[in-house]
């Protein structure tokens, strides 16, 4: 929750916001006309705009509130969690983007689930990537609408519940009208706001804590341990850390189903550029609020936090002016509805192509099918964000780590490996979905408990890589190589 005044810079900032939104919606829904046009804008997008776009669906509404309040109470350890901004956009250019955005031209392609079925000729392989991408955005849907519902209930006293619905609806509204493409430049504009409210929250911090310098010394004197390489982590934690939101950004599907948008493959090399130089001013305020926070909580300044996720409110509450009040609500804003569209636009193409094709079925209106399924989902994902919190919780826990260890394998190292196998996938696909499933759940309920700096998302990762690896060995005799289109791709 932001507990801002409602003063008339928050009105101003959100009527600007919803106009912005709503005009993008507007030009974008006479563009579509196809289900290509819904789902990946006619390929039709520069580098800059999917890096910038790209960048607006990688961070959701974590980055103003969980973060900062990560960074205070974990110190520098923390960044281990966000220094893999600088590699990740490179990493999946390189091993991902111009495979994708080939191979989804040649064969038609809008899902990531389809690349899977297409690399292995495996509708079953498909079919589960599909089902393994719907359970994992369910939950990462509901956390958003909660947290979006909770911003919006906390500006406009609307009570949670209908803030959850008045979110829903909005970003249900453009994302049904404009597709894939209001979304993506809806992503550019909320990128935008994204950063200058970063930005603009980062220089206060400075001001407020004496500088980078000043904020040094005093935790340095107080709290030395807070400014370690590991901080408050272990340093395997904080290693795992990096490990699975580097090597596990090669498995989000809301970021790099976006290079089936892309216009020209031979211009990526600006696309790792333009997302980095975006991440790294967004992340800006996760440096900023965290560490003046510490510093003013240690000078006596503000007094201790009950919960780390106060950081946020605690520092706006006193130091930001209504103005700069109303930019980080844009912001916040931004961050939660450019993750929200993104993920009822791929999980639309799940219901609509993926789990129908699995069957070797589809609907005979793709486009009309879409927008039903985006409502759908949409309205599931709204019912089951103001269900208890511990369910929401337990929903949206697993969601980074199924991601990675369900599709890292089969497709990063499937489309770089001819090698790989159609067993090797299933029994990769099938490891990261239970495992994740089962070790989060049992997890969650206290049944067990991990060494220090094991984590679930980790383990399968790693586990999920060497099944398929090795199955992929033992199968390799009698398994049918790609397809001579596929592997022209793989080796250009």
């Amino acid at each position: 929750m932001i507990p801002v005044s409602r003063s008339p810079a928050i009105v101003i900032a959100a009527g600007l916001y919803a106009l912005g939104t709503a005009a993008i919606a507007v030009w974008a829904s006479r563009r579509i006309r196809s289900a290509g046009d819904f789902f990946v804008a006619g390929r039709r997008i520069g580098p800059v705009t999917l890096g910038l776009g790209s960048m607006a669906v990688a961070l959701s509404g974590f980055t103003f509130i969980g973060g900062p309040g990560l960074f205070y109470d974990r110190g520098f350890g923390a960044l281990f969690i966000f220094l893999p901004v600088s590699i990740t956009a490179s990493l999946s250019a390189c091993l991902l983007g111009k495979r994708l955005s080939l191979l989804g031209e040649a064969r038609g392609l809008v899902t990531i689930p389809e690349a899977i079925g297409a690399r292995y000729g495996c509708r079953t392989a498909q079919g589960l990537a599909g089902v393994a991408i719907l359970v994992a955005i369910v939950g990462y849907l509901a956390t958003n609408l909660l947290a979006l519902g909770l911003v919006i209930d906390s500006l406009f006293d609307t009570g949670v519940g209908p803030g959850i619905w008045i979110g829903a609806a909005a970003v249900i509204a453009y994302s049904i009208s404009g597709g894939i493409l209001a979304g993506i430049y809806t992503d550019v504009f909320q990128g935008l706001v994204m950063a200058l409210a970063s930005f603009l929250v980062f220089l206060v911090t400075l001001e407020v804590g004496d500088g980078l310098a000043g904020m040094t010394r005093t935790i340095l004197e107080r709290e030395p341990g807070w400014l370690s390489p590991w901080g408050e982590f272990s340093p395997l934690a904080a290693v795992s850390l990096f490990f699975v939101f580097s090597v596990g950004s090669l498995g989000q599907p809301h970021v790099i189903h976006k290079f089936y948008l892309l216009r020209d493959p031979l211009k990526l090399r600006w696309y790792p550029l333009a997302m980095t130089l975006a991440m790294i001013v967004v992340l800006l305020v996760i440096l900023g609020v965290g560490f003046a926070t510490k510093v003013l909580v240690l000078r006596g300044a503000i007094p201790p936090l009950s919960h780390p996720d106060e950081a946020t409110p605690a520092f706006l509450l006193r130091y930001a002016s209504p103005a700069l009040a109303g930019v980080l609500f844009a912001g916040v804003v931004a961050a939660i509805m450019s993750t929200v569209n993104s993920f009822l636009n791929i999980g639309a193409a799940a219901l609509v192509r993926d789990l129908p094709g699995a069957l070797g079925r589809r609907p005979h209106s793709e486009l009309r099918a879409a927008r039903l399924a985006t409502l759908a989902l949409g309205t599931v994902a709204a019912i089951a964000a103001q269900a208890s919190g511990t369910l929401v919780v337990l929903l949206g826990v697993f969601g980074w780590g199924l991601f990675a260890a369900t599709l890292v394998p089969a497709l990063a190292l499937g489309l770089n490996w001819a090698g790989g196998t159609r067993l090797g996938a299933l029994a990769s696909m099938g490891t990261g979905l239970g495992l994740t499933l089962v070790g989060e759940l049992l997890g969650f309920l206290r049944v067990y408990s991990l060494p220090d700096g094991v984590t679930v998302s980790g383990a399968a990762l790693v586990l999920s890589l060497l099944v398929y690896l090795v199955v992929s060995v033992l199968s390799r005799r009698g398994s049918a190589p790609p397809a001579p289109d596929v592997r022209l791709i793989m080796e250009s």
